[in-house]
């Protein structure tokens, strides 16, 4: 299966263990975003995956490409020009004190890039799938233009379109997102969001749910699935259902709506390494799985298992492979050493 992911691959600086930002009198580099960290995942899969992006043509642009061929990803359609790598700061969180991200990625090489750069066609010559979020489009007027060339192209070419709804309020309002937003899901067969992406970017919430206070209710969530399937004509609607516990503990599921029936993942009681990718290695297992034949439930199950392994892997990309996400999904989560 050969995918295509589009979007932003920042430099990610990061204080030393759990120090916060004014401790910091130094930070740890790697890089990092969430198309690029699907790619990286299902390269790991051993799939061949693509990353799509602009980048400036310079030493630090050149460690971002990197980055990606380290894990075995594609990277020939990668443009090369513009200004700066967008950067993104984190503060891990601890106990009950959660995790900070800052933004610097005003006047990126993708956030100016403009529509001619993409050779959408050739691009997605060959191409079984394509995958985009909705943190693309929230980069810039530009990227939101890029965003809906690619996807009518996906779909002319009879690619199967995924995309992560993934708001981000730092990036741009509820109503913006909305109004971009609507417009590019026409376009996708599969649907991906947390517990709070359908209320923030549709306005579609679950019903008797408390994502703050850890509360989700199953039957909401069947209800929203349902709706944004009716709504907007998705084949498939995967939610992901994070009850956090605190910054270090969280449990982890997810749900999946093919339209007919509504099937819930099992539970996993995760300890927090890092928590950064853990919904777009969610994303790389659900496409994985689905992209080669398994039945639903499966799918999930290897989806939720794949990223459950990422929340104990620290930086973006997940670095697991196809046996080690099997072996949690039939049960073996002991966490024993391996001889």
């Amino acid at each position: 299966m050969k995918v295509i992911t589009f979007g932003e691959i920042m430099l990610r600086l990061a204080p030393e263990g759990y120090r916060r930002f004014i401790q910091a009198d130094r930070f740890g580099a790697t890089y990092g975003g969430g198309e690029a960290n699907v790619a990286v995942s299902l390269a790991q899969f051993g799939e061949d995956a693509s990353f799509v992006t602009k980048l400036p043509d310079n030493p630090i642009g050149q460690a971002a490409v990197n980055s990606l061929r380290r894990f075995g990803v594609n990277t020939d359609r990668i443009v090369r020009g513009g200004k700066r790598v967008g950067i993104y700061f984190l503060e891990k969180g601890a106990s009950q004190r959660p995790s900070k991200v800052v933004y610097d990625r005003a006047g990126s090489a993708i956030a100016e890039a403009d529509k001619s750069d993409f050779d959408w066609n050739g691009i997605f010559t060959g191409a079984d799938w394509f995958h985009f979020t909705g943190i693309t489009p929230a980069i810039s007027a530009k990227a939101a233009d890029i965003c809906l060339d690619a996807v009518k192209a996906a779909k002319a070419k009879g690619l199967t379109v995924s995309c992560d709804l993934n708001y981000r309020k730092n990036l741009w309002s509820r109503a913006e997102a909305k109004k971009t937003m609507t417009e590019l899901v026409k376009y996708v067969d599969v649907c991906i969001a947390n517990e709070e992406d359908a209320a923030d970017v549709f306005g579609i919430s679950a019903d008797n749910s408390d994502v703050r206070g850890g509360k989700l209710d199953r039957e909401g969530y069947k209800s929203v699935a349902r709706k944004l399937a009716e709504t907007y004509g998705f084949d498939k609607v995967a939610i992901t259902l994070r009850e956090s516990v605190s910054a270090f503990d969280n449990n982890w599921a997810a749900m999946l709506y093919d339209g007919k029936e509504y099937y819930f993942s099992k539970k996993y009681a995760v300890h927090i390494v890092d928590r950064v990718g853990g919904g777009d290695s969610f994303g790389a297992g659900l496409i994985y799985a689905l992209g080669n034949g398994y039945a639903a439930r499966e799918a999930l199950e290897f989806a939720v298992a794949a990223s459950c392994l990422k929340h104990s892997v620290e930086g973006d990309f997940n670095m697991v492979t196809v046996d080690e996400v099997k072996k949690l999904a039939e049960g073996d989560g002991s966490g024993r050493v391996q001889r």
